[in-house]
């Protein structure tokens, strides 16, 4: 658990790396205003968070939904800021125990926020005691045991929850209800994706060309977490091979010594749909065999990997399992074979 307060410099979360929690700090906006994309979900944000703030209330709960590195951790962090309050940040593994999650609550401040990253993941006990907190302000804790066991009901401090998830099916239809600002976040197109590199460029001192700042937008998976960490790894290449200058030809350079494609692909998207289609036939085949074929566990293949493939048309996802398109065998450049059910 991180704990933050509002006049303190705030710290970050496809799987964030310690370096990119050691870096990310830096870089992550702190008001709508340096935020890049999202632009329908931050406008109704920034309607919601004026509105609690003229009636001196706490903002309704918040839930972001997507893939990873999208920036809802930093959204957070921005709503805390916009409002002018702490902010506290957990996740759901982390809170395996009923105390953790009173300890947390019964220290919170008036309007505070509190972070819950995959919050999907939250125990069910947990969640279950999480309810009323939500919506009536109070724990409901258990003294004893047996006949002299009584129930306390701990009185708690208005607050917002704010909680990111990256499998929204995976939410009880309770915990979902209980949220009164539901915000899907979607892939960045390049444009904003380059916006951010170079903002990012600026922040660490880089010196970026606009050719180099494209390739490294387009090759990011719609992604300002992957745009980010790739701009760090293309400056080191500039540095040490280069003279510090990223161009057009030293990102490609860069890029290519990286095994990332002129899709955003790398090593182990090519993996998983090679897979598919040299073991079985293209497909279909279930996530499971997948995940053992490749030695990658099921959910990140899930999460990380699979919705940038299918964001792409690479992949299929049917009833009997993952199905490789014909796009995905033209970008391998391997020919489909003639029975191939439900290629053409």
């Amino acid at each position: 658990m991180t704990t933050i307060d509002k006049n303190e410099p705030r710290t970050l979360d496809a799987r964030p790396t310690e370096d990119d929690l050691s870096v990310e700090g830096s870089l992550r906006p702190q008001t709508f205003d340096e935020y890049i994309g999202q632009t329908k979900v931050t406008d109704n944000l920034k309607v919601f968070v004026q509105a609690a703030k003229q009636r001196d209330e706490a903002l309704d709960h918040v839930l972001f939904c997507g893939p990873p590195g999208l920036g809802k951790t930093t959204l957070a962090y921005v709503i805390a800021h916009e409002l002018g309050v702490g902010l506290v940040t957990t996740s759901g593994p982390a809170l395996d125990r009923k105390g953790d999650l009173a300890g947390i609550l019964t220290n919170l401040k008036e309007k505070d926020v509190l972070f819950i990253d995959e919050i999907h993941r939250l125990p069910r006990v947990v969640e279950e005691n999480l309810y009323p907190a939500m919506e009536d302000f109070h724990f409901d804790y258990v003294v004893g045991e047996g006949p002299a066991a009584r129930n306390l009901k701990l009185r708690l401090p208005r607050f917002t929850l704010v909680s990111a998830t990256t499998r929204t099916a995976l939410l009880s239809s309770p915990m979902r209800d209980r949220f009164g600002v539901v915000c899907r976040l979607e892939y960045y197109p390049p444009e904003e994706l380059q916006i951010i590199v170079d903002r990012s460029a600026r922040i660490l001192g880089v010196h970026l060309e606009r050719g180099g700042a494209e390739e490294i937008a387009r090759r990011s998976r719609g992604t300002p977490r992957v745009a980010n960490r790739l701009l760090r790894r293309v400056r080191d290449f500039a540095q040490v091979l280069g003279d510090g200058r990223i161009t057009l030809d030293v990102a490609r350079d860069a890029l290519a010594r990286l095994q990332v494609d002129s899709l955003g692909l790398d090593r182990m998207d090519y993996l998983i749909l090679r897979t598919i289609i040299e073991k079985f036939d293209g497909g279909p085949v279930g996530l499971e065999t997948i995940a053992a074929s490749v030695s990658e566990e099921r959910d990140t293949i899930e999460e990380v990997y699979e919705p940038f493939l299918m964001q792409e048309g690479l992949l299929q996802r049917t009833p009997r399992g993952r199905l490789v398109t014909p796009r995905g065998y033209q970008h391998l450049g391997i020919k489909p074979h003639a029975k191939q059910p439900g290629l053409f």
